[in-house]
């Protein structure tokens, strides 16, 4: 057996623990996946609401423990499912958020930015995915930040995966389509050097 089989039969083991009522196992999930369903809750409420958020996510977890499929590759798309229906309970007793327009939260990780050369594209894509219907808009959102697998938006959203490969498609054409006929008809929404 080599390390990296035993470092993924290890972490299977701890998420059987943690899922089988282990509390020290089930820390050790919350230090591994932490950082990234905090990161995923900053980018779509920002830092402050996060924080408040991760509290619930981590509780609901516990209590729903017995959920999960120890199958599964690991724990991040569960996670992730549980965090976006702490969003939508979240974003019900909200005034201000029903019916309210698509913001991008602050991205956390400004080099993120850089490697897409986001700051060129910013105006556009942020219309282009207001745009786009919930359904989509979250496939995506899931794919590109939270580099999620389609089978991992997947058990993530509760969806065959065919719907969420259908979805992801169909997203990325109109995504597109929007972003070059807004690169067309403004030519200000392009980053240009001084």
């Amino acid at each position: 057996m080599d390390g990296d089989e035993e470092i993924t039969r290890a972490a299977a083991e701890t998420v059987a623990w943690a899922m089988a009522g282990d509390r020290e196992s089930f820390a050790v999930l919350v230090r591994e996946h932490g950082q990234a369903v905090h990161a995923y809750l900053a980018r779509r409420t920002g830092r402050g609401v996060a924080d408040e958020l991760l509290t619930e996510v981590w509780l609901r977890a516990w209590r729903s423990r017995g959920s999960y499929d120890v199958g599964w590759a690991g724990p991040r798309p569960w996670l992730y499912g549980i965090a976006r229906n702490v969003l939508r309970a979240h974003w019900r007793v909200r005034v201000d958020r029903p019916g309210g327009p698509f913001r991008l939260a602050e991205d956390p990780w400004p080099a993120v930015d850089d490697r897409l050369d986001a700051v060129r594209l910013r105006l556009a894509l942020t219309a282009a995915l207001a745009a786009l219907g919930e359904d989509y808009r979250e496939v995506v959102l899931l794919v590109a930040w939270e580099q999620l697998t389609p089978a991992e938006v997947a058990l993530a959203l509760g969806l065959p995966p065919s719907t969420v490969r259908s979805r992801l498609h169909r997203a990325r054409l109109i995504l597109q389509r929007s972003i070059d006929t807004s690169a067309l008809t403004n030519p200000y929404s392009t980053y240009q050097e001084v």
